[in-house]
């Protein structure tokens, strides 16, 4: 696939070995990409990466990744600063979106393009806010411990009623990424939850905390803080889970960040009262 525009920008598909690019420029505009997110993202949809090249050199990029028939999530839309505003950032848009063919997409989109996503066709579904604070030293609970290669099957089973669409190949990364560190609650042998922490650009990040209650989310989070005690850490929470806000609050986190989760279509009914903690804003 590719795409020609002017000053003669090719839009190509990405590989992971292009990922150093795409996570610089994220990290140039502060939105603190993970250290080895990348691994991860590649494994759910490797043909869902994009950069256009003038003269061979990478100016825009930006991820359209297909879960399943029915959802696809945008994310990493970039321009290179020194050539924004010459329609190179619409070209690969363009380019990119058509891999998602039909299926609803959502993003996480940054307040200064909420309205070029409206008028794209994306919808508001609800704000998210990035809490960041530094780490509380804590106690890891009893009933909180890190998660095994035995668990994997009960948390993908757990993390499809959380999200629109089921992401095993992601989660296989996700879950045992380098840094990544995994914990897990179970109460009568099930599943109430789990969390990951992760080092970040500029600091650790928590995501996904998804949790059965308030309780099991408290605990979670005590356990993935105590990873990083003494350390900055942030966690993008959605703002209709007033529990989760209330726990970065509680936590003494404030505000640094925030986006708009929109969709251009109607994805499949999830426990958004689960989410107390978003995975990633470039994955969903």
């Amino acid at each position: 696939m590719a795409s020609v525009a002017s000053e003669d920008l090719v839009v190509t598909r990405a590989g992971l070995n292009d990922w150093s690019v795409i996570r610089g420029w994220a990290a140039d505009e502060s939105w603190n990409p993970g250290l080895a997110d990348g691994p991860a993202f590649f494994a759910e949809d490797p043909d869902g990466f994009f950069l256009g090249r003038i003269d061979g050199e990478p100016v825009s990029a930006i991820s359209v990744v297909n879960y399943g028939t029915d959802y696809a999530f945008l994310g990493h839309y970039l321009v290179r600063p020194d050539l924004r505003g010459r329609g190179h950032g619409l070209t690969t848009w363009k380019t990119a979106l058509a891999h998602a063919g039909d299926r609803t997409i959502g993003l996480d989109g940054v307040v200064a393009q909420q309205d070029n996503y409206r008028r794209s066709g994306f919808q508001l579904a609800h704000r998210t806010v990035r809490f960041t604070g530094t780490a509380p030293t804590s106690e890891v609970p009893t009933d909180v411990r890190v998660v095994r290669s035995d668990d994997l099957e009960d948390i993908t089973a757990y993390d499809g009623t959380c999200t629109p669409a089921d992401r095993p190949r992601f989660l296989a990364q996700w879950l045992t990424g380098t840094g990544h560190h995994a914990v897990v609650r179970r109460t009568g042998g099930r599943v109430t939850g789990y969390g990951v922490i992760r080092p970040g650009h500029d600091c650790r990040r928590i995501g996904p905390l998804f949790a059965d209650t308030a309780e099991d989310a408290r605990a979670l989070f005590a356990a993935l803080t105590a990873e990083a005690a003494g350390r900055e850490v942030a966690i993008d929470v959605p703002e209709p889970n007033t529990a989760g806000v209330a726990l970065a609050e509680e936590a003494g986190f404030t505000p640094s960040f925030e986006t708009a989760r929109m969709y251009t279509g109607p994805v499949r009914p999830y426990a958004e009262e689960r989410v107390f903690g978003v995975t990633t804003l470039e994955l969903g």
